[in-house]
């Protein structure tokens, strides 16, 4: 028997109260859009903000000469240097001329300019786009969080030179494959690649084969980051797990493509001597195509081929690095001992000849101090800003809520007293340690570890520091070879004493 639900009922999730906030595993495919959103926000603001250049710059499509000029610098970047500042401006200069050719060169050279100075974000402190976003964490509260990105960024070079590199961000931007995994989005544009071309499909066999290569790109930049990562500090890369994982996965990766893009190349080859026998009014047209796609292919096998080496490079890399960073000597340089060589020296001192020595300090310690303003129309807003009117006191201070810090130390003062009476040597002959520990149990059992503490810290006493804050006598602990015999204690038997100190 078959019952039948009645119409006006409703099912009790649809019933209930609100939904709860997504948690962080159904919310980060809105926040990964959020983010590849925002990647694509400083190229349209260029058109919003080029009405703020003085002249008519409408005419200008200042996204698509952002994306030209990104292109450009991914292109011509290496796997060690990068593009050239100047001759990215110069390739500029022919596809903003075709927008607007009857305007004067001058006008054209300082649009190009302009987009790869905003590109680069020149007046901004870290030269670096944000974007502000929120996320639900697990407990459903909505947390505003901030994205820093970057699209060119400037590297040094060799001999002082700077050039110019593209970044992930910017990559993803161009290819219009937003924050997608290098593996896969490779295989997949390589895949489709063969499909169009055997089908005859060249223009859109010449886009899938440019993306292809633009992955390739930042398949070795991934590799690039990870290198110089280790030549600046070895143990801040995972060179246990994740490094060698990446370099197998890429030399698979390499090898797949060799084979890949050699059948690639037949094809095309294949195509482009079908177009010139054949008879079809459209042979020139599909003729160039083929041939700009083996033009492209080769630079794919070129860069395949770059990366491998990088990749066999890599472990010899590693080795030498932590060679290098494991035996290098120690910095020769001491660290400023602000009480000793400034605070101490200067107390006795009068005011009048302290400030001399003080004003000479905080200027140069104090570094650079960012300017408040950057550009022109920030400088603008704070010079029309009203200025707000202040209480002839300030404002009040709000009461602190003070809570009583618990004293969870192990040691008592009691206890701190009795170890540097037992250990105030000055009036007496060196002691061993074992000696120490021994008179320590007797009248404490948790004596010996205070004393052990205060001694093993003073075999190595700072004798520099002691000497220039005026201190006139200090511990020290000298091991001389002899084992320590203990019951609870093991290692050195310390010989401990009291050195008196000259004042400095």
């Amino acid at each position: 028997m078959t019952s039948h639900a009645s119409t006006d009922s409703v099912p009790p999730q649809l019933s209930a109260g609100p939904r709860p906030a997504q948690g962080p595993a159904a919310d980060e495919g809105l926040a990964r859009r959020l983010r590849a959103l925002a990647c694509t926000a400083p190229l349209h603001d260029l058109d919003t903000r080029k009405a703020n250049l003085a002249g008519e710059y409408a005419i200008y499509g200042m996204a698509e000469v952002a994306l030209a000029a990104i292109d450009l610098v991914t292109l011509n970047m290496d796997f060690d240097t990068g593009a050239d500042h100047e001759q990215i401006v110069g390739r500029l200069l022919p596809r903003i001329a075709a927008q607007a050719p009857g305007r004067p060169a001058a006008e054209h050279e300082r649009v190009a300019r302009w987009v790869l100075e905003n590109l680069i974000n020149v007046g901004s402190v870290d030269r670096g786009f944000r974007a502000v976003y929120g996320t639900f964490g697990t407990d459903g509260v909505y947390t505003r969080r901030d994205y820093d990105f970057k699209l060119i960024e400037e590297v040094p070079g060799h001999g002082g030179s700077v050039y110019l590199r593209t970044t992930d961000e910017a990559v993803n931007v161009l290819v219009g494959a937003l924050d997608t995994d290098v593996t896969s989005a490779q295989i997949a544009a390589e895949v489709k690649l063969e499909v169009l071309i055997n089908r005859g499909r060249l223009a859109d066999a010449q886009l899938a084969a440019e993306q292809a290569r633009y992955r390739t790109v930042q398949y070795a930049e991934t590799l690039r980051r990870t290198l110089e990562a280790t030549r600046r500090n070895v143990r801040a890369v995972d060179w246990l797990n994740s490094v060698p994982d990446l370099i197998d996965e890429a030399l698979n990766h390499v090898a797949d493509r060799y084979r890949h893009e050699n059948a690639i190349l037949t094809n095309i080859r294949k195509a482009r001597d079908e177009a010139e026998t054949g008879a079809d009014p459209r042979t020139a047209e599909h003729k160039r195509r083929a041939a700009e796609l083996v033009d492209i292919v080769k630079d794919c096998i070129r860069r395949h081929t770059q990366l491998q080496s990088r990749l066999l490079e890599a472990g010899p890399l590693f080795r030498a690095e932590q060679d290098r960073q494991a035996f290098a000597r120690p910095t020769a340089h001491t660290g400023l001992d602000l009480y000793g060589q400034l605070v101490a020296p200067l107390l006795p001192l009068p005011v009048e000849r302290a400030t001399r020595v003080t004003d000479a300090f905080f200027a140069r310690g104090t570094g650079l101090r960012t300017p408040a303003s950057v550009r022109v129309g920030d400088l603008i807003d704070l010079l029309l800003t009203p200025p707000l009117e202040r209480e002839h006191l300030g404002a009040e201070m709000p009461e602190p809520d003070l809570i009583a810090t618990p004293d969870d130390s192990r040691f008592s003062e009691e206890q701190l007293a009795n170890a540097k009476a037992l250990l105030d040597l000055e009036h007496d002959a060196p002691r061993r340690l074992s000696g120490l520990l021994s008179d320590a149990r007797r009248s404490d059992p948790e004596l010996p570890y205070l004393v052990a503490l205060l001694a093993i810290h003073a075999a190595s006493p700072p004798v520099g520091t002691a000497h220039r804050q005026g201190e006139e006598r200090l511990l020290f602990a000298v091991d001389d070879g002899t084992p320590l015999e203990d019951p609870e204690f093991g290692g050195a038997d310390l010989i401990v004493g009291v050195a008196r100190l000259g004042v400095a």
